[in-house]
């Protein structure tokens, strides 16, 4: 039961992930377009408005929401976790690879027009690439965070991780055990994903580094 609650977990937190990713590369893309051209007014502004209603709510009453209300019809559970999360993640996300996007020097979109590139074509080949590369390490954590907030999915009834022990605790009436199991499990899987993050880090910064000694030699 654990080990399907883990499963459950993992697969919640990954698509989440690449929901948010997606969506709030978007929006930060959106408000950076906006901010270097000023052509995108209208879009930005709905941008900041979900990203305002969506960092000012508990992420648990989205969840109540959407489980019980917006896809009331639908009975796949993990789906909706994954789908709340990933509209909630991608609120964050987005002051993420905003804070990536204002990294790059502003002269590099200028280049790029000068270049003959058009907006889109300067940020798909010059300034996404560079964006994203410096907000992953950030966006690594942020699905590290997902993992360990994905264990509310329980409160509408989805077998996550979190869920396991209380299923436990019904048929056993043993209320420690299960909750040490479940937070050893958490633990295990979350210093893991520490472990990457921090490889990730150090592979960037040497990567820098050894950019920086060229442009030194140079």
């Amino acid at each position: 039961m654990y080990l399907e609650g883990l499963g459950n977990t993992l697969l919640i937190a990954l698509i989440a992930a690449a929901i948010g990713i997606t969506l709030g590369v978007i929006m930060a893309m959106v408000n950076y377009i906006n901010k270097k051209t000023g052509k995108l007014k209208i879009p930005t502004k709905i941008c900041n408005f979900y990203i305002t209603v969506v960092r000012g709510t508990p992420v648990v009453l989205q969840l109540m929401i959407l489980y019980f209300v917006v896809f009331a019809f639908w009975d796949n559970g993990i789906m909706i976790g994954a789908i709340t999360f990933g509209l909630n993640s991608g609120a964050y996300v987005a002051e993420i690879a905003r804070a990536g996007f204002e990294s790059i020097d502003d002269g590099q979109m200028e280049a790029g027009r000068s270049l003959g590139l058009s907006t889109w074509q300067t940020m798909r080949t010059i300034i996404i690439p560079q964006a994203v590369r410096n907000s992953l390490p950030p966006l690594f954590n942020e699905f590290i965070m997902l993992v360990k907030e994905t264990s509310i999915v329980g409160y509408v009834g989805i077998y996550d991780l979190g869920k396991i022990p209380g299923l436990i605790q019904s048929r056993t009436f043993d209320y420690l055990f299960p909750l040490l199991i479940a937070a050893v499990f958490y633990l295990v899987v979350v210093l893991i994903l520490t472990k990457i993050l921090h490889i990730i880090e150090k592979k960037f910064g040497k990567s820098d580094r050894n950019q920086g000694g060229v442009t030194n030699g140079k």
